[in-house]
């Protein structure tokens, strides 16, 4: 069986599209235009509070900024993390240091490499 070519398919897609369209319901026709009520002052205060997010103050009104608590949990718990990997990190340096102490020396001959 021969596989369907472009055209034929662009024909039976509008074909299944077009039917589809057809088959729809009848919508529904605009209904009348109706005006809005007018607003009175309070309404339009009110919707103009919500729209800049009811967090109005005055130009008058000096409000001092929320000043957040000290993180003396998180200074506390840093602190002992610090404490407890201190000595650790005192030992990999001295090791370190001494390791590369003899390998910068000039001459110097490591014990292992004699015996082997």
């Amino acid at each position: 069986m021969s596989s369907p070519s472009l055209p034929r398919l662009v024909l039976i897609l509008a074909l299944v599209w077009g039917g589809a369209v057809v088959a729809q319901p009848q919508r529904r026709q605009p209904q009348d235009f109706q005006t809005r009520k007018e607003l009175t002052q309070e309404e339009k205060d009110a919707a103009k509070a919500r729209a800049m997010g009811n967090n109005l103050s005055g130009y008058s009104k000096d409000e001092k900024p929320k000043e957040k608590p000290m993180p003396w949990r998180a200074i506390g718990l840093a602190g002992i993390i610090f404490m407890v990997c201190l000595p650790f990190a005192i030992r990999a340096y001295r090791g370190t240091v001494k390791e590369m102490a003899t390998a910068n020396t000039f001459g110097a001959q490591d014990h292992n490499e004699d015996e082997a």
